[in-house]
């Protein structure tokens, strides 16, 4: 499922990933109930792979710093799972599982995010609402695919619009 996703099959049936791995359909659905526990299985992969980038200590020691070097981790892990990333959303509507995954996923990057940020900042909804769409994935999306930026020239980017977004904010 991995490899059809990476090679643009973004929505690969259990015949064609039945096919890719060599097996028969009926082995596929010993193995996994639907395509949904398919998905669950690969999100779990992939959220092994990616949560020490995640939690990893911030190397910055300033709430600035911090948010700009939240700009390196975030497009290192984007890269990392854009085409599972963009295979869920095209499905989002299909699936229960992925719409809870989805809100799991922005549950976890909003926490982060107040994390690192003043209180000033978190309770200020318009401009954590900015600065949380600036740093989600659907922008660097945008902003890889539609855009067809370099991740060198996403990243600045990004970082022009959060160093515009806080460039007046007032806080230690």
């Amino acid at each position: 499922m991995f490899e059809l996703i990476s090679e643009g099959n973004m929505s690969p049936s259990a015949v064609i990933v039945a096919d890719r791995a060599n097996v028969g359909l009926r082995t596929v659905f010993r193995h996994f109930e639907d395509m949904d526990s398919i998905y669950d299985e690969m999100s779990k992969e992939l959220m092994a792979a990616i949560l020490p980038k995640i939690e990893a200590p911030f190397k910055a020691t300033t709430w600035r710093e911090r948010l700009l070097e939240c700009v390196e981790r975030r497009a290192e892990v984007y890269e990392a799972v854009f085409p599972m990333r963009v295979s869920m959303i095209l499905r989002y509507h299909q699936s229960d599982f992925i719409q809870k995954q989805y809100k799991r996923d922005i549950a976890l990057e909003r926490s982060m995010l107040k994390a690192i940020l003043s209180s000033e900042i978190v309770e200020d909804r318009t401009l954590f609402a900015a600065i949380e769409v600036t740093l989600g994935f659907p922008t660097w999306r945008r902003l890889r695919q539609d855009q067809n930026l370099s991740v060198a020239s996403a990243k600045k980017t990004i970082r022009l619009m959060l160093e515009g977004l806080i460039a007046n904010v007032d806080t230690a």
